[in-house]
């Protein structure tokens, strides 16, 4: 008779792993026992393939590339001791759910990367298995098999989901930032109808062929971002300018539609920054104080600081309670007492990563007393705060050169908050 040992909790590190701790006293089975033996060389072995062999694996640290993989292979050695309560690896967990998340919201990594990762775990046990000279039953093989079809079933359905799920928030976000634009398109052309001279028609006209071109812009994004996957930051298109003459052009953009003032007190700053996305999180703090607003003037400030810049967009109007200001920057977050306004509460999100991807961030400050002040505070050179190579996913083995820089994701994140 086969001699075995007791699974208590005193078994090993790595049998903590397993997605269920609560392993009680069970007896390990012989190949689950050789399996445990060889753990260190599958995982090991399937992360050199994944890193030769998967699109995008190469630059990923270990820790995100091996992600819930040590769990799996817990499970599957649990599946493969009779008396333990797992029919396969997938089995009351939701592991392999997790792994597809994280893929989808971590990685560059397409479905068909998601795939090929656990066929490449498939081929690692067993070229190590045969290594070692441990024998497999087709028994054993047909847990193994069927764990890593379920696996990879429940994690590319995780995968699809999410990106699913961020098709239509890039469709909401379309919307929503085509509406200015369109309603400087829409405006100017009602305007040229009763232009007065020639030169106010012209001035319109430069307006309306202004803002079809970003429009066009938007458009291109929609491509690119169909064919780009998630990541963790919005990748920014630096260049130097003076953010006062940004915060001038805006001033222009709403000065047609806004019959109150919108007032500028901003001194001359020039510095680093991604000019479309500060434009368009600028644009959002405006049109948010404009809908919020009690109709009084906007007040946009800009100030500078200790190498760092602060842009405030201020209005009168009901002010925010502590719980509010505490979720005002929730995606899709609108309140209750203003469900009638349209919107699709995506703009102050947008606002809140915009600054954080140039290295800042947000606030709101907000009373019966004062009024409530949007303030963004970032660097004035943001270069050294949204290097691609600083990313915390990149991977630097010590005998390898540089990684490859991640794909250029900018389409979908310019268009998901």
């Amino acid at each position: 008779m086969t001699r075995t040992r007791r699974l208590t909790n005193h078994a090993g590190d790595e049998m903590a792993l397993a997605t269920d701790r609560n392993t009680g006293a069970r007896a390990w089975s012989a190949v689950s026992m050789a399996l445990e033996g060889i753990r260190a060389a599958v995982l090991d072995r399937w992360e050199t393939l994944v890193r030769s062999h998967v699109d995008g694996a190469r630059e990923l640290r270990r820790p995100i590339l091996i992600n819930t993989l040590p769990s799996f292979y817990s499970n599957l050695i649990q599946a493969l001791t009779p008396a333990y309560p797992r029919d396969d690896a997938t089995s009351h967990t939701t592991a392999a759910a997790a792994h597809g998340g994280e893929r989808a919201r971590m990685t560059n990594f397409g479905a068909e990367q998601v795939i090929h990762e656990y066929q490449l775990f498939r081929e690692a046990l067993g070229e190590v298995s045969s290594a070692h000279r441990l024998a497999l039953s087709p028994a054993d093989w047909t847990v193994i098999e069927r764990s890593i079809n379920t696996a990879i079933r429940e994690a590319v359905r995780e995968f699809t989901s999410i990106h699913e799920d961020l098709r239509h928030k890039m469709a909401a976000a379309l919307s929503h930032d085509m509406r200015t634009p369109l309603a400087v398109i829409a405006n100017g052309a009602q305007l040229i109808g009763v232009a007065d001279d020639l030169a106010q028609a012209k001035r319109l006209g430069e307006k309306i062929a202004a803002n079809a071109t970003r429009l066009e812009t938007m458009v291109g994004e929609v491509l690119d971002a169909l064919t780009t996957h998630c990541g963790e930051r919005l990748p920014l298109h630096l260049s130097r300018f003076d953010m006062r003459e940004l915060i001038l052009l805006v001033q222009r953009e709403f000065a047609d539609r806004y019959p109150a003032a919108l007032e500028v007190a901003a001194i001359n700053v020039e510095g680093w920054w991604c000019r479309d996305t500060m434009r368009r999180a600028l644009e959002n703090l405006v049109a948010n104080a404009i809908k919020y607003g009690d109709g009084g003037p906007i007040r946009i400030e800009l100030s500078e600081s200790h190498g760092n810049i602060l842009l405030t967009v201020h209005n009168i109007g009901n002010p925010l309670s502590e719980e509010q200001r505490g979720r005002i920057f929730d995606y899709l977050r609108r309140e209750r007492q203003v469900q009638a306004q349209a919107g699709w509460g995506i703009g102050l999100p947008f606002v809140k990563r915009a600054a954080e991807s140039h290295g800042g961030s947000v606030a709101v400050d907000s009373s019966a007393q004062t009024g409530t002040t949007f303030l963004i505070d970032v660097p004035v050179d943001c270069r050294p705060y949204v290097d691609g190579s600083e990313r915390a996913g990149s991977w630097e083995a010590p005998t390898a050169p540089p990684p490859a820089a991640a794909a250029d994701v900018a389409g979908l994140h310019r268009l998901l908050e």
